[in-house]
């Protein structure tokens, strides 16, 4: 299939490549702690986070003297080190799992952050640096002062002469302070966190349990679901991901690997096994194979902004739920079904298990996933129109000849299946919550997509 001009046809697939942030070198090159291993912006769009898998927070603020949306370097920090769990000889890595925003407040940015086990709420502000603007030393009065002693020191003849030391505007730095470490909560790897409605509370997941914490109480959480079983060797699921309710303080969800996804009420039980509403779509017989399970497993769970529709991600599929509707999707989106003839080779280099994120547009007209090759897809809910994009070199090296297409290559339809890199992948990506833009991280390069003219 040929490529297409992704600003022709309808307006929702005028696309454009924005900007591009990171090492543009070789894949060869890419030292493993640059790949981003999450990416999030805050509820006004005007600030974007990433953390990647050495441990590190960057962030970026939108740049107000240009035109359109592109965002400049806010800052950056170490959020997480390598630790060693010496009870059970397990090495805990410094990799970013997640970052959630913290809706603002004031002048400062709180937002949450995790590895596999700790969670940590930092705050982000701008410090004044201020230095000492004059003193007695640098006074003119002691240059012409009386010696009045031998040694030839000048000294203070009157309490008018002495001048109190000032304070002045040196610099501004941005600064970023751990303010609650929530630690020891969990035995299993954390994959998601999920801020409450009221702003008081969140969610953590990990496979086996989720827990409720308050964001003021670090040294206490409460356990809302554990799924683990007496005998470990009767585990049959695991969590996978989940999620708060956008406007229901009480209701979240979460989903596990046998491709279920549960609604559970806070209201009914301090401990939300026996969940609300379970949406799940009967699989056909005919297609069921050794893999069936595998590819069934759901990676993301995300609620539209008005919290009436789910949209899930497998491996094959996008699907979207109506929440009052629990037997099967809305709509289902091929993704992956060019692959589904290479599921033995993907199982073999375990590419099969890889876990692509899942995002609603702001308005919920739109949703986003990625794939292999650095593709990554963009379909338009009401018209069941999809567009396909890459993020690659191609991208800025457009830009900078001023190509119309910016780089992306805009294919409607399926991907083709030779050729494709699998180590290149689109697994983590958000949607600005007010505008048509798009932040995709691929490897180590930050990608942001436009509608509007730069």
């Amino acid at each position: 299939m040929e490529p297409q001009d992704p600003h022709s046809g309808s307006p929702q697939n005028q696309w454009r490549f924005a900007q591009c942030f990171g090492d543009k070198g070789e894949v060869e090159d890419i030292t493993e702690a640059d790949i981003i291993s999450t990416v999030e912006f805050d509820h006004t769009g005007d600030y974007l986070a990433t953390g990647d898998k050495g441990g590190r927070v960057v962030l970026f603020e939108r740049n107000e003297q240009k035109k359109g949306c592109e965002y400049k370097f806010y800052t950056e920090f170490q959020s997480h080190e390598p630790e060693f769990d010496y009870l059970k000889s397990l090495e805990i890595e410094e990799k970013i799992n997640r970052i959630k925003w913290c809706k603002r407040q004031n002048s400062a940015h709180f937002l949450l952050s995790t590895n596999d086990k700790t969670i940590k709420l930092w705050k982000v502000f701008e410090k004044s640096i201020k230095v000492v603007a004059e003193n007695n030393l640098s006074s003119d009065h002691f240059i012409n002062a009386p010696i009045t002693s031998t040694s030839g020191n000048p000294h203070i003849t009157s309490a008018s002469s002495l001048t109190l030391p000032r304070l002045a505007h040196h610099d501004s730095i941005v600064a970023a302070v751990p303010r609650k470490v929530y630690a020891n909560a969990h035995s299993y790897h954390v994959n998601s966190i999920s801020i409450n409605s009221d702003q008081e509370t969140y969610i953590s997941a990990d496979d086996l349990r989720i827990n409720l914490w308050n964001l003021n109480i670090s040294d206490q959480s409460f356990n809302i679901v554990d799924i683990k079983p007496t005998n470990m060797e009767e585990l049959t699921e695991v969590i996978t991901a989940a999620e708060f309710h956008p406007l229901s303080c009480n209701l979240f969800m979460y989903s596990s690997s046998k491709g279920t996804i549960k609604l559970a009420d806070m209201r009914q039980a301090a401990l939300c096994d026996s969940h609300a509403k379970q949406y799940e779509e009967e699989e056909d017989p005919a297609n069921k194979s050794f893999f069936s399970e595998i590819i069934s497993s759901i990676s993301d769970v995300k609620f539209s902004k008005d919290g009436r529709f789910i949209l899930s991600r497998d491996y094959l599929t996008l699907k979207i739920w109506d929440v009052k509707m629990e037997n099967k999707p809305v709509k289902t989106i091929n993704i992956h079904d060019h692959l589904r003839g290479k599921l033995c080779d993907l199982y073999e280099n375990d590419c099969i298990f890889d876990k692509f994120e899942c995002t609603f547009s702001g308005d919920g007209q739109s949703v986003l996933t990625g794939s292999y090759h650095n593709y990554f897809k963009i379909y338009d809910v009401d018209s069941s129109s999809d567009i396909l994009l890459q993020a690659d070199k191609s991208a800025f090296k457009a830009k900078k000849i001023g190509g119309v297409k910016g780089g992306a290559k805009g294919k409607s339809g399926a991907m083709e299946t030779n050729g494709i890199d699998f180590n290149k992948k689109i697994l983590h990506g958000s949607w600005h919550p007010k505008e048509n833009t798009i932040a995709i991280a691929a490897t180590n390069n930050l990608f942001l997509y436009s509608t509007q003219s730069n």
